[in-house]
């Protein structure tokens, strides 16, 4: 980067629905939750009361003064089949997106278009995602395989206050389904092509009358779909994306009585598999189409190619009603274990710059200018955290929430190489290593205030310090470099807003809130003159109106909201040019705007629909800064890329300012509809689901190479129960019309790019008891 200066089975009914949301653009997750603090009735047709926990309190979505969505149960169901791993959140709920470059570990979070396009195992990502209340901070944690899952939950804008630093985007909020006083459980078993099997079980038993266990996993396997065809791949992986992928959860719930309870939760995953294919020169020069002849099926290589992760948890979640104050006291560790490694130059031999020893070598596919390939290492990492609340549970028109949180992580990664061009493709004597210990406390609270029996108001406040002691060294034997970065920052993070009833069926809401991301640093360091970056703080700012209403009493349901925001000092992630390295920096401001709608319908006693869908304007707000674009438009000009805006007083970069954020889709579209009928002594059901997303840049420059075209995907999913529910067959498909689209590139070497999943399909038979 360089910077210069700084039954209702009426037709009306079903025509009311899509004619009056289909202008909105909608698109809605299925909002379901908890179990309602003081449950409604629901009448036959009607849509079951959502309950969420935002605020720190079960609460009923309607009265949340926020932009909120909802995921459970049988769509859950629908958009996890075939082992889907947590992208499949990507467009499902309006103004979210997820990618990865590491495939199936290292998910990247987008909200409003905010996020982080950071590789770097010490990436931080403005999104927060919460598992049963533990905040997850490493990128490695977030990709914990959805399984025996009550209820996720997208909070939209800053969260600063409630959920604390690192949500200025938003939070995504995962709740597991907990221990029950009564024995249950299911087991479903699954094939599909590409030799799938997977197995997902849970089985619930109350120990005594005051203990309950809770014991679920999931067990995920897939062969090879691709195969290397390079002419000599003696030194080269065989075949890729093969994984399987093993994870469990153990609960115990101890309530001695109605006042207290004790909540032990144990989990680990171990996955091993392929690393993100990275494809080299299949970019047709000048657009974003694939060139002539593409075979997703072959990988021509010379490298090696593996992953694996093993992570490991535990929480204790204590609640305690003293009267008229409940206290709580949530304790958290996570630890993990990380190793990818990938050929990223995408392709075999050398053509270019091959090094003093060894010359020019035969190259595919295209050229390939120099070999890489690399391994990321987190060799050592812990993550503690302990948060103790109190919140009133009295009558009356004032309410509060009070608490302090503290967070210790201490993390170490390698990076290092391998020569691909030696027999054996022997590890490399050159590696860089960063440390981070990173410990951060915070004080918060939180009012809200009954008006009248229309208006409600809240308001909240967080004081956080952040302290990160980091090093990063780039060893050359007999050389090596060391530097260090020592940070401490401080923030005040606020909200307000409020609930209006303008009828039982209606309330409208408005809010303003803040959201703080930490400073970051990176020391992914190629040379020994290199330093690492760093990015200061960044604060966001955000403003927002909707409504909320029941509709058809209480047959349909729509949500829909209007926002702005502004980040000042917005952390972004730049390439170098012509080296695999990422680099920090500090954009002056970043707005958004747009819109999201989330509608659902039950439309006669047979169908149901979910519609919704957002829009997301971004910009980059910046004059000075300029980043380095494409190294192949330098270094293998003949297929290199196209950049915009070079700058002509310093070559090799171009201006950002004006362009919209990275991987951040302007428009959001998804629909749903189910058809059930009663069939025999069971129930048929048919069930699709389509999402729909713009294009978007995949870094912080242009060029029309690196422009994710638009892309629609649906899915399909048929079955039966039979038995009062007892068992389950049914058959599924994903990415049904087999689009292959490019999702994400590479941009020092060559036209490098990453394709999203082809069709799968499969079957599954389960059983509950």
């Amino acid at each position: 980067m360089i910077r210069k200066s700084n039954g209702f089975a009426t037709r009306t009914l079903i025509a009311l629905a899509v004619a009056g949301t289909f202008p909105l653009h909608a698109a809605m997750a299925d909002e379901a939750g908890q179990a309602a603090p003081a449950a409604e009735q629901t009448a036959p047709g009607q849509l079951e009361t959502v309950i969420v926990t935002a605020q720190r309190r079960a609460e009923n979505i309607k009265d949340v003064p926020m932009s909120i969505a909802t995921l459970k149960g049988e769509k859950l169901d629908v958009l996890t089949s075939g082992a889907a791993d947590i992208r499949f959140l990507a467009g499902r709920s309006p103004s979210v997106n997820v990618e990865s470059d590491y495939g199936r570990t290292f998910p990247r979070f987008y909200i409003r278009g905010l996020g982080n396009t950071d590789f770097d195992l010490n990436a931080s990502q403005p999104v927060g995602l919460v598992m049963d209340d533990i905040v997850q901070e490493n990128p490695m944690l977030k990709g914990f395989p959805v399984f025996d899952v009550d209820q996720v939950e997208v909070l939209r804008g800053p969260q600063g206050t409630l959920f604390g630093r690192n949500s200025p985007a938003g939070v995504i909020k995962f709740d597991s389904a907990r221990p029950v006083f009564r024995q249950e459980g299911y087991v479903t078993l699954g094939i599909g092509n590409y030799s799938a099997k997977t197995a997902e079980g849970m089985f619930n038993i109350p120990v005594s009358d005051t203990v309950a266990l809770r014991f679920s996993g999931t067990s995920q396997h897939r062969g090879n779909r691709v195969h290397n065809t390079n002419p000599n791949p003696n030194t080269g992986t065989k075949d890729f994306e093969g994984y399987g992928d093993q994870a469990f959860r153990l609960q115990a719930l101890v309530q001695p009585n109605k006042d207290f309870s004790a909540l032990f939760n144990y989990h680990e995953r171990d996955y091993h598999g392929s690393a993100t294919l990275f494809r080299a020169n299949i970019i047709k020069k000048g657009t974003n189409d694939l060139v002539d002849g593409f075979d997703y099926g072959s990988y021509p290589t010379d490298g090696q190619n593996y992953q694996h992760l093993q992570t490991k948890g535990g929480n204790i979640r204590l609640k305690y009603n003293a009267g008229d104050i409940t206290l709580h006291s949530i304790t958290g560790y996570e630890t993990l274990d990380f190793y990818s490694r990938g050929d990223v130059d995408g392709g075999y031999g050398c053509t270019l710059f091959c090094g003093p020893v060894i010359g020019a070598q035969p190259s595919g596919p295209g050229v390939i200018p120099f070999p890489v390939e690399t391994a990321d290492l987190l060799p050592s990492h812990r993550q503690f955290s302990q948060e103790l609340r109190a919140e009133s549970n009295y009558k009356g028109p004032l309410q509060w929430i009070a608490g302090l949180f503290y967070f210790d992580e201490h993390i170490r990664i390698d990076s290092i190489a391998f020569d691909s061009l030696t027999p054996g493709n022997p590890l490399s004597p050159k590696y860089a290593t960063q440390t981070q210990d990173a410990k951060s406390w915070a004080a918060f609270g939180s009012l809200n205030y009954t008006v009248t029996d229309q208006l409600k108001l809240r308001g909240g406040m967080r004081y956080t310090s952040d302290k990160k002691d980091f090093t990063a060294s780039r060893i050359e034997p007999p050389q090596s470099s060391f530097n260090q970065i020592d940070n401490t920052s401080h923030n005040v993070s606020w909200d307000l807003s409020g609930t209006y009833e303008l009828d039982k069926t209606t309330n409208l809401f408005g809010r303003v809130a803040t959201g703080y991301r930490a400073p970051s640093m990176q020391g992914r360091l190629f040379g020994l003159t290199d330093k690492p970056s760093f990015a200061g703080a960044e604060k966001a700012l955000s403003y927002e109106a909707g409504i909320k209403q029941d509709l058809f009493n209480k047959r349909a349901r729509l949500s829909a909201s209007v926002f702005q925001y502004r980040v000042k000092d917005k952390q972004l992630t730049a390439g170098s040019g012509t080296v695999n390295m990422n680099q920090l920096v500090n954009a002056d401001k970043v707005t958004g705007q747009g819109m999201e709608v989330d509608f659902q319908a039950n439309l006669s006693d047979a169908f149901s629909m979910t519609l919704g869908g957002s829009y997301n304007d971004t910009e980059i707000k910046d004059k000075n800064l300029f980043v380095q674009y494409c190294g192949n438009y330098t270094n293998n000009a003949a297929s290199g890329c196209s950049p915009s805006n070079m700058n002509p007083l310093v070559p090799g970069t171009s201006k950002v300012d004006g362009n919209p954020l990275p991987r951040a889709p302007k428009t959001q579209l998804n629909f749903t509809l189910k058809y059930s009928k009663e069939m025999g002594d069971g129930e048929f059901y048919a069930y699709t689901d389509w999402t729909y997303r713009s294009s978007y840049n995949f870094f912080l420059y242009e060029a029309p190479e690196y422009k994710a075209k638009p892309l629609t995907e649906g899915g399909l999913r048929a079955g039966y129960r039979w038995n009062g529910g007892k068992y389950e067959v049914a058959a599924f498909g994903r990415n049904i019309t087999n689009k292959q689209v490019l999702i994400g590139a590479i941009d020092f070497d060559n036209l490098t790019g990453m394709l999203n999943e082809p069709r799968t399909w499969g079957a599954t038979f389960k059983v509950n008891f």
